[in-house]
């Protein structure tokens, strides 16, 4: 890369997180109190020095699932996306799921802690600043029925401030989960995946991205956001990237 290439990749990173630092500006006002143990907060984040510091950060992982990869070894892939490869053409998390984001996340997604959520895209943005740039963010959305019931949906609750973080277009409408499928966490991994065939159509209006990055809080199996990205494919978009706060192993 030369100087330029460096100057204008420099610039656009600066750009693309401004919006959390005009944000973070408002907090010498009202200085931040950690949500995991209401410590003072820290690098305007709701997180305490011992707990930012205790983040469990992703680790190298394959491109295509996002588990951590002991070493690369000059690959990028891990073996079984190599000998089956999934829909999503990348899948990145911003970190692996423990301590404290398994006191967060529980409480962004059940128990409407949005402050929670917050904190969470703000570290999504920092993790993914750096990332190819897709043309559009799209949160994998909840069943009508499960919407009314919860209130909210923390997908989109992620994906709404870290387009704005990031400088992405942000598009709700393109995807709808059209059937009202059991509760993921209650199944194993096969059930999980018979239980999303057909979940998802597209729909929305205007012209439909190349290129779009699937938001959702966690990836465990992978099935929900495989049978999100099959339904984009076949409607027409290109590649289907995911970014997701945490990776459980």
């Amino acid at each position: 890369m030369d100087f330029v290439d460096q100057q204008e990749c420099t610039t656009a990173l600066r750009q693309r997180l401004g919006f959390w630092l005009r944000n973070d500006a408002a907090r010498l006002l009202f200085p931040s109190r950690c949500l995991a143990c209401e410590a003072a907060g820290v690098d305007g984040l709701d997180l305490c020095p011992g707990c930012l510091a205790d983040l469990p950060w992703q680790p190298p992982a394959c491109i295509r699932c996002a588990l951590p990869l002991a070493t690369l070894g000059g690959e990028d892939t891990c073996a079984a996306c190599q000998i089956d490869p999934p829909p999503l053409a990348a899948c990145h998390a911003a970190c692996r799921y423990g301590a404290p984001l398994d006191l967060l996340l529980p409480r962004f997604k059940f128990h409407a802690d949005l402050a929670a959520g917050r904190l969470l895209s703000q570290l999504m943005a920092r993790a993914f600043a750096g990332l190819p740039a897709p043309a559009a963010l799209v949160p994998v959305p909840l069943h009508r029925a499960r919407l009314r019931r919860r209130g909210y949906d923390q997908a989109l609750e992620l994906a709404r401030p870290l387009a704005a973080a990031l400088g992405l277009g942000l598009r709700m409408d393109l995807l709808q989960r059209h059937r009202n499928t059991h509760a993921q966490s209650s199944l194993d991994a096969a059930a999980r995946r018979e239980n999303l065939v057909d979940a998802f159509q597209v729909g929305g209006t205007g012209e439909l991205p190349s290129h779009v990055a699937l938001v959702d809080d966690v990836m465990t199996t992978g099935a929900t956001l495989h049978a999100a990205a099959e339904a984009l494919l076949d409607a027409g978009v290109r590649r289907v990237d995911a970014w997701v706060c945490a990776r459980a192993l």
